[in-house]
């Protein structure tokens, strides 16, 4: 098990990020959230297989296809048992 904590850079809100990264989880068995910053980022949590959590840090990367990503930060945390994958709002 594995947990990564991500911040994503660049034109990552008003381009349905957070509406894909929930699909993609969901398709990769992944638990977590993903919520946008004030400061125009998005930070999200995957927590599950190491190989699965990797496959969304690494999608990260791309994102939505309207999005335009310019740095991804990663750290790695202690796996919390979060088992379903959340928008959230706050």
């Amino acid at each position: 098990m594995k947990r990564a904590h991500v911040i994503v850079h660049g034109k990552v809100q008003g381009v349905w990020f957070r509406a894909h990264t929930k699909g993609m989880a969901d398709r990769l068995g992944v638990g977590g959230w993903v919520r946008n910053l004030p400061d125009g980022t998005v930070e999200a949590v995957f927590e599950g297989d190491d190989e699965k959590v990797e496959g969304m840090v690494k999608w990260c990367h791309e994102g939505s296809p309207m999005a335009e990503v310019t740095r991804v930060d990663v750290e790695y945390e202690k796996p919390k048992g979060e088992k379903e994958f959340i928008i959230r709002y706050d």
